[in-house]
């Protein structure tokens, strides 16, 4: 999974949990496959006027990860408090790193590598 960022990436957490809960509601949010992981990045989805400046079509289905080996789904968990969360529904609790790539331009990327198998 890739996240864009139009200047340097936020700081982030990311791990396994036995259930993601939405940011600010306290929710939970239900996920497919067998592990869910909590990505919480340290940057609103809005912004100092409360607009959003990330616009979502489907919560439930952040992207069509349909055919994928590992990904079985990803959800929006809100953003609140200058924090944002996306939940990813993984096959099983396989091996992961994240890590950030600078750009594009002035840009950069939260890069989140699931493995596909274990090792």
């Amino acid at each position: 999974m890739v996240i864009d960022f139009r200047g340097k990436a936020p700081s982030y957490s990311i791990k396994y949990v036995s259930t993601v809960h939405g940011i600010g509601s306290g929710n939970h949010i239900p996920l497919r496959g067998n592990a869910d992981l909590r990505l919480i990045m340290d940057a609103p989805a809005y912004n100092e006027w409360g607009q959003a400046t990330y616009h979502i079509a489907n919560q439930n289905e952040l992207s069509n990860v349909a055919g994928y080996l590992t990904f079985r789904q990803l959800a929006w968990g809100g953003s609140h408090e200058a924090q944002t969360l996306i939940g990813l529904g993984v096959r099983a609790r396989l091996p992961f790193r994240a890590f950030v790539l600078d750009g594009p331009g002035g840009g950069s990327r939260l890069i989140i590598d699931v493995a596909h198998y274990w090792t």
